[in-house]
């Protein structure tokens, strides 16, 4: 072997390393970016959507609706007695809260539907290939459940309810505004409650 040989395949040699160095890196990279975007569109503190997240279901879920002509509920939910736990338990307390209830929804769907922490207290519950009976099912079961577990923090225990606003998708053409309706449905639902 030349000098010449033994260069070219130290060159070589030194090329693969160089491009399988940076096909790692690359692959690093692309996965950096799906978990950066998986994290955009979910809650930092609780295991469901973000508003963000939620929304661009909705998007999706009506299209599919539209398209093929089946039916979907979204459920709203404010919670009833947050305050309370925020200003008596403190705010450790309220966040271990909202965990509690996103994991209670999250436990209680089928893997078709979607659950999103809107902002505070109040989240939402897309079901695909539902109508308003189901959704009006549902509600009463995630109520049953929240009243039958009460939220307990350092051996004091609040009681956590709400009120579920109840929409069918019937062609709303933006998700905005099926959340609203099921919004302004769940304010009326919590003044006929009092």
């Amino acid at each position: 072997m030349t000098t010449l040989d033994v260069t070219g395949t130290a060159e070589l040699e030194r090329l693969r390393a160089e491009v399988a160095a940076l096909r790692a890196r690359t692959a690093e990279l692309e996965a950096r970016a799906v978990t950066a975007e998986a994290l955009a569109d979910h809650d930092v503190l609780t295991p469901s959507l973000n508003r963000r997240g939620f929304v661009e279901v909705l998007k999706r879920t009506m299209a599919y609706c539209a398209r093929h002509q089946v039916e979907a509920v979204l459920l709203y939910l404010d919670l009833d007695g947050f305050k309370g736990v925020n200003d008596t338990l403190g705010h450790a307390a309220g966040d271990a809260a909202l965990i509690k209830v996103a994991g209670l929804l999250s436990e209680n769907v089928r893997e078709s539907d979607a659950v999103g922490r809107l902002g505070g207290d109040e989240f939402a519950l897309v079901m695909l290939n539902a109508g308003l009976e189901q959704g009006r099912d549902k509600a009463r079961l995630l109520t049953e459940r929240m009243a039958a577990e009460p939220f307990e923090w350092e051996g004091r225990t609040a009681s956590l309810g709400g009120a579920f606003g109840i929409r069918a998708y019937v062609g709303q053409d933006d998700p905005e505004t099926w959340l609203a309706e099921a919004d302004a449905a769940m304010w009326v639902r919590k003044r006929g409650a009092r």
